[in-house]
């Protein structure tokens, strides 16, 4: 039988996914088998498993953190947005359908013999077990069939450290007032506070931490510093979509010495963790990107994937997005489009059985293809090299990625007479090329150190900006998590008491 240790939040987005991927290092590096879990996850940020099952991304980097191999018992639900008040509902990494908000609120407590059997699972399989809640467990309004916070706590019996972001402001009000909204049983279950993201002088907290703990007698177990790391966010309120819509002048003038990429930031944007890769190094610029007005005249755009394609293109429309993505296309900028992003370069997209929006539109028209929504979803690792492609980015072909493919659509290239000028006409090729426009399904290919490394000496010689060692020192996606997890680890080690987090494990 595992030991087990939740860590709650007191709202989404104060690093509970960071903090627990930290917390399976520590434990690993202390010679322990280890895995991460969460009951219920809402994110677009999903990964496809080695036997084709689907879970969340935050899930896979801490199964990375704690060196295994990531299996969907990890995340038994995943809720992935589709509408303002509708998710498509996966458990066991299988699609169970659409549900509005108020069906699968009363629909989830009949899926908690599912939870226990995935967590009972890794019970049988670990030594220790760090569970991950959602948002805050002081949310009255969703306390009633509760399966991710204290609902889960008490279903694995397990003690709870409560997490607050003080980046943001009002830390002590956040950690005391989610405590006097618990019950009392929830109350005792939380043996140690945690206070996330704070910059400077920690003696300067200390009075309010010891207010706190006369005010809730519970002990403050660690002050992290904010962290800069290069691992994948859980849902769209990540931090890096704070880097957005350039207005800044400097900023502007910098650009020029540097390689441009935007990053269009769709309404469903999903599995953004595609481009983590090009953060790594000063001589990129990548932006995220909201406002069409903003856009301006980038080295890339890449469209990523996306959660409702028909509803995201029609965004991209309304918008004037896609006037201005087809202009800069005219004008040699390349283009670049993943899963849904892909689907939209196109010039077509069909949703006869309204698998995600009913209908058909017209696409970009930049690239030959065709794309029907169907009700199967392809889920599959893949591996291999690129094929033959043209244009710009002639040089990566030939070279090895690994990646995996999530999606609902089948996209077709049409009959068109100059086949001349297209890559990717067979169901082998996994990039299809137009000019200076490529589209792929393949989720992280550009994860490869010899694939980026390419494709920034390629996009700084056009812009005139002589390759130099920063484009040698490139790694890949692999390795640099490797490293954060590392940094991670020692950072946990030293700002939380480690030898309290052991007392608390049962």
């Amino acid at each position: 039988m595992a030991k087990v240790i939740m860590v709650q939040g007191t709202m989404s987005s104060v690093g509970k996914s960071l903090i627990v991927a930290g917390l399976c290092r520590v434990f690993k590096q202390d010679g322990y088998k280890v895995c991460p879990f969460k009951s219920q996850n809402m994110a677009l940020n999903s990964y496809i498993t080695e036997d084709g099952l689907e879970m969340g991304r935050a899930q896979v980097m801490q199964a990375e953190a704690a060196g295994i191999k990531p299996d969907v018992c990890m995340n038994p639900i995943l809720l992935k947005p589709t509408s303002d008040v509708g998710s498509q509902v996966i458990v066991n990494g299988e699609v169970l359908g659409n549900m509005k908000a108020k069906e699968y609120f009363k629909y989830k407590k009949t899926l908690v013999p599912e939870i226990m059997k995935a967590f009972n699972k890794l019970n049988d399989e670990y030594d220790i077990i760090v569970i991950e809640g959602a948002g805050s467990p002081a949310e009255i309004n969703l306390k009633e069939n509760d399966i991710v916070n204290m609902g889960m706590a008490k279903l694995a019996d397990a003690p709870v450290i409560l997490v607050g972001d003080i980046d943001r402001g009002g830390v002590f009000a956040q950690l005391l007032g989610t405590l006097m909204l618990l019950e009392e049983d929830e109350r005792a279950r939380v043996k140690g506070l945690v206070i996330n993201k704070f910059r400077g002088d920690k003696s300067i907290l200390d009075p309010g931490i010891e207010m706190l703990y006369e005010k809730c007698k519970v002990d403050v177990v660690g002050v992290l510093p904010y962290m800069k790391l290069n691992l994948e966010d859980e849902d769209s309120l990540a931090e890096r979509f704070e880097k957005s819509d350039k207005v800044n002048k400097n900023e502007a003038e910098e650009d020029e010495n540097r390689i441009e990429i935007a990053v269009v930031r769709l309404p469903h944007i999903s599995n953004f963790s595609d481009f983590n890769i090009f953060e790594q190094s000063d001589l990129i610029s990548l932006r995220y990107v909201e406002n069409a007005a903003a856009l301006g005249k980038p080295d890339m755009v890449i469209l990523p994937g996306s959660k409702n394609t028909i509803s995201d293109m029609l965004w991209l429309r309304e918008k004037g997005f896609e006037a201005s993505i087809k202009k800069l296309s005219e004008e040699e900028t390349v283009i670049w489009g993943i899963c849904g992003g892909y689907q939209m370069l196109g010039c077509t997209i069909s949703d006869d059985g309204g698998y995600e929006e009913s209908g058909s539109i017209k696409g970009m028209e930049l690239l030959p293809v065709d794309t029907s929504i169907s009700k199967n979803k392809t889920r599959k690792q893949i591996k291999g090299k690129i094929g033959k492609i043209g244009g710009i980015f002639e040089a990566i072909s030939d070279k090895e990625f690994e990646g995996y493919e999530i999606h609902m659509g089948v996209s077709r290239i049409k009959d068109i007479s100059d086949k001349k000028a297209l890559s990717g006409q067979n169901e082998s090729d996994v990039v299809v090329q137009r000019g200076n426009v490529y589209g792929t399904y393949v989720h992280g290919i550009f994860d490869s150190k010899e694939i980026v490394s390419t494709i920034m000496r390629i996009l700084a010689s056009k812009k005139g900006i002589i390759p130099d060692e920063r484009i040698d020192k490139i790694k890949s996606y692999k390795d640099i998590k490797k490293e954060d997890f590392d940094k991670l680890a020692d950072t946990v080690r030293e700002y939380m008491n480690i030898d309290k987090i052991y007392s608390m494990l049962k």
